[in-house]
């Protein structure tokens, strides 16, 4: 497929602040220099993008009080393509949207869809798979996901399990999906990673504009009504005011539930190109770069003395000292400062809350 028909979408729209104090409501995690290497998580999945297409076929899904923080990250993709949400309705709903959106503009779109908060290690693989993928879509009716080889038992991600005994006739990277697997529990996630057919979730979606448009008419269809309705007058002045009237009417829905749990012809790409979502603190630091006692120290004035296994990140201009910690996270952003133990971040959202 000509590089003019293809496009990706960025889901950008989520509200996390498990980084916090870093991140906020206000302000969350997509938006933020997590890595600390000058861009934010939002900026470095448009720059994995540069050559896949064109900035005008770039599009960004985001909840609409988020939609002058993207315009103020990515000047480059035009205001009209970035479309917003009146109201969080997962990501079926957003996905059917931009979809129906993208056929209005260009009936031969080819389309990937990636969340706006992941990493990638090794981007010229990335662009590899997801070109490969392109074109494997551009030639059929096929719906392809991303499978990233696991490192680990990790119960933090879904699984796509693949019949691995006979590739595509078009492609011999590309396999059917057997099924998709819950987050499992430890036990379980250890099975998977011992077998060879087993692959995380990465949420990366690449189909054709026709596609997934016939898709949701047969497996959601009355997602795809409100948006046949209104199908017209997407891409006109019209568009945000029928939006904010109609889209809460969709049904709030994973795109895994209504489409890729219940469509036919659905494979997955298995990829290994450094990949992580970074939902947590603690895969930040397997992500970062470490010190030989196995710390991450993000940010340019940090010092540690007898410390181990710590994620630090003050990226401010103070001066941070750190002395005898094993296993914390030590974060500071404006005027407070986090000291959590890494395996008790999930109340990190109790300590948000306290007055």
């Amino acid at each position: 497929m000509a590089l003019k028909n293809n496009h990706v979408v960025i889901m950008a729209g989520g509200i996390g602040s498990r980084f916090w104090p870093m991140s906020t409501e206000e302000k969350p995690k997509q938006f933020i220099d997590v890595l600390g290497v000058g861009r934010s998580l939002l900026q470095l999945t448009f720059d994995r993008f540069k050559g896949i297409c064109n900035p005008e076929n770039l599009w960004v899904l985001t909840n609409k009080n988020y939609a002058d923080l993207v315009h103020e990250q990515l000047p480059e993709v035009p205001v009209g393509n970035i479309l917003r949400e009146p109201s969080r309705r997962n990501t079926a709903p957003c996905i059917a949207y931009v979809s129906w959106r993208i056929k209005n503009a260009d009936t031969k779109a080819n389309i990937v869809v990636t969340p706006s908060d992941h990493i990638v290690a090794d981007t010229a693989e990335f662009r590899r798979v997801v070109t490969q993928c392109l074109k494997f879509t551009s030639e059929s009716d096929a719906v392809v996901t991303l499978g990233m080889n696991p490192t680990r038992p990790e119960t933090g991600y879904g699984y796509i399990q693949a019949d691995l005994r006979s590739p595509s006739v078009r492609n011999k990277e590309i396999f059917r999906v057997d099924q998709f697997r819950e987050k499992p529990d430890l036990a379980t996630a250890k099975q998977y990673v011992k077998q060879n057919n087993f692959f995380w979730n990465a949420g990366i979606f690449i189909w054709s504009a026709s596609t997934i448009i016939n898709a949701f008419r047969i497996y959601a269809p009355s997602i795809a009504k409100i948006f046949d309705d209104i199908r017209e007058k997407l891409g006109t002045e019209e568009e945000q005011a029928l939006i904010d009237e109609r889209y809460p009417e969709c049904e709030s829905i994973s795109v895994d539930y209504a489409i890729m749990e219940k469509a036919e012809e659905i494979f997955v790409c298995p990829a290994d190109f450094g990949w992580s979502d970074l939902g947590t603190w603690g895969s930040l630091l397997l992500q970062s770069q470490r010190d030989l006692y196995g710390n991450a120290a993000i940010g340019g004035n940090v010092s540690l003395y007898d410390t181990k296994n710590c994620i630090i990140h003050a990226t401010e201009e103070k001066k941070v000292v750190v002395q005898g910690l094993d296993g914390y996270i030590v974060a500071e952003k404006n005027d407070t400062l986090l000291i959590c133990k890494l395996s008790e971040e999930q109340r990190i959202k109790l300590f948000q809350e306290t007055p």
